[in-house]
């Protein structure tokens, strides 16, 4: 729920978000290699397998296009305030370029990860800050150096990061059953869930159909209500707090489609 507005400064690939809202939640996948320090607020990163919890003053590294629920609020009477630094492709490389590397990716993934405490992230981050409040934008020798400083400090401190970093392939064709079983609950369109798959949209649709035996559509309304009977049966949950979690936008749409499934609305099992 958005009570308030979030405002987002942009200097080149560093950006500063400060958001007044109580409460929000949404699926989230980043386009590009993203490094954030939370500032204040907290933020709860929802993935398949685990769960984390980012505090003022954590630092986090997203991947390029890995699938999780975030949600961001305030604490402790501060707003959630973060910067990230976008790590794009044309930067790595030239950034391999000029400090002659070779691109390390061995296929080791390491998903979303909290990084351990250090100094070098802790100057990183607050020589960042008094950028934000200049009136013009920020001159694109002195952006293009603190990217790289950030990705020295990666090198320096988790060889995992810094070797995915210079991963710039596109998704390739993947095991359709596997990855949809792990990831049905994300509220994705369907040509996402193709790409993320390595597939066109109509290929996606017609693999879909071969494994399945369904329509995509079908199947992830019925994967997701079988989540969401399992919250509230066996974990005793409450509707309003597990719809966006199992995949749904709003909670109506929810409770109609639970009611269509299992003939009585999910507020009746609480009763």
């Amino acid at each position: 729920m958005i009570t308030h507005t979030t405002q987002v400064v942009s200097k080149a690939d560093i950006f500063l978000t400060c958001s007044e809202e109580k409460y929000y939640s949404s699926d989230f996948i980043v386009p590009k290699n993203t490094l954030i320090r939370l500032l204040s607020g907290e933020m709860v990163i929802i993935m398949p397998d685990k769960t984390l919890t980012i505090s003022a003053g954590d630092t986090i590294f997203f991947p390029r296009l890995e699938l999780a629920k975030v949600r961001k609020h305030p604490k402790d009477s501060q707003p959630y305030k973060s910067v990230a630094i976008y790590f794009t492709p044309e930067g790595i490389q030239q950034y391999f370029v000029r400090h002659h590397l070779k691109p390390g990716y061995t296929g080791k993934k390491t998903g979303i990860k909290e990084l351990n405490s250090h100094p070098l992230l802790d100057s990183l981050f607050n020589s960042l800050l008094p950028y934000f409040n200049l009136e013009n934008e920020l001159p694109e020798t002195i952006a293009e150096n603190k990217v790289d400083e950030a990705i020295s400090i990666l090198k320096e401190l988790d060889t995992d990061v810094f070797n995915l970093l210079g991963h710039f392939e596109e998704p390739g064709k993947i095991n359709l059953r596997s990855f949809m079983e792990k990831n049905f609950m994300f509220n994705m369109t369907m040509d996402k869930f193709g790409y993320l798959t390595g597939r066109s949209l109509t290929t996606f649709k017609r693999d879909f159909k071969k494994v399945f035996d369904m329509t995509p559509q079908k199947w992830l309304t019925q994967r997701r209500l079988e989540l969401a009977h399992y919250q509230l049966t066996e974990r005793n949950r409450k509707a309003s707090d597990i719809y966006l979690e199992v995949g749904f936008e709003n909670l109506s749409h929810f409770s109609l489609a639970f009611k269509k499934q299992y003939g009585h609305a999910p507020s009746r099992i609480l009763a």
